[in-house]
């Protein structure tokens, strides 16, 4: 799979990344699963990983280690991306900690789980309404300086709520992972995709197949999507799961996979070689659009 530069200031990753985030929600804790599916990103050429603030609660980092460290690999040829921001009410509901003692406890948890000395991106994932920007930017500059991570990213920020950070940065934001598939293409018309790229950086997005509706939802919409899809899919010799994905990157963004499902990892890393024509592209687009 092809590397690229993540920004004028970033690291290079594959093409498609890789991310633990919904391994909490699958109770995903069995090793032997765990390094099926990491053999299986390596062997399709992704090196980039990426954690989220719900994998402490079944130590994901600490799995993932385990099996990264038998394969003989050296540090600088994988990139780790670890994000945290999110924190979870007594209710159950979520609430965003972007405060220098939660942002620092978490950056030192991701390093000593992983057993690395620095990851290649800090994210802060989510906006803390509560926080003071300035403090906030203090704290990500001290991160790096102290360097315990290489990069600083973002995610699940509005386009505002990038501008209102990066005023307060002296250290660039490499990287913004925002929601993005064609049951949800409000980013391109809200300006969030104008706004990453705008800083020389390549936008992120999660969800590429809205969590499988795009396949297998019942609405007009994901249905008529699909049709649309189908058609494409038969010029190309391809998929329904390629097709939306290269669909994306279409847009010159790098797909983040979270499924645990093999056939799925393949298909969305695979998408990263179909070149859609313009004519694809906005037929697609079209048939996304709620009416």
């Amino acid at each position: 799979m092809q590397k690229v530069y993540l920004s004028d200031s970033g690291p290079k990753v594959s093409k498609a990344i890789y991310s633990f985030w919904r391994w909490e929600n699958e109770k995903m804790s069995d090793p032997k699963r765990a390094e099926e599916i990491i053999n299986l990103c390596l062997d399709l050429g992704i090196n980039t990983f990426d954690f989220g603030d719900t994998s402490e609660k079944l130590e994901t980092e600490k799995i993932v280690n385990s099996v990264l460290s038998g394969k003989g690999l050296e540090r600088k040829d994988i990139v780790i991306f670890a994000k945290c921001g999110i924190r979870e009410l007594s209710s159950g509901k979520p609430y965003f900690d972007n405060s220098k003692s939660y942002l620092l406890d978490s950056v030192d948890k991701f390093l000593n789980d992983l057993q690395t000395d620095y990851l290649d991106i800090f994210l802060l994932n989510g906006f803390d309404y509560t926080a003071n920007p300035e403090e906030t930017a203090l704290v990500l500059q001290q991160i790096i300086h102290t360097k315990k991570a290489k990069h600083i990213g973002i995610a699940n920020f509005t386009g505002d709520q990038h501008r209102l950070l990066a005023k307060h940065l002296s250290v660039p934001i490499v990287t913004s992972h925002i929601e993005l598939n064609l049951l949800d293409t409000s980013p391109i018309r809200d300006g969030r995709i104008d706004f990453i790229k705008e800083q020389y950086a390549k936008p992120l997005v999660w969800s590429p197949l809205a969590g499988g509706e795009i396949l297998e939802g019942g609405s007009e919409q994901a249905i008529r999507l699909r049709k649309s899809l189908k058609e494409v899919a038969k010029r190309h010799d391809a998929n329904l799961e390629q097709i939306a994905v290269a669909w994306l990157i279409s847009l010159g963004v790098l797909p983040i996979i979270g499924s645990l499902n093999l056939e799925r990892i393949k298909n969305v890393a695979t998408a990263t070689d179909i070149v859609l024509s313009k004519e694809d592209w906005y037929d697609i687009y079209y048939a996304s659009l709620t009416k």
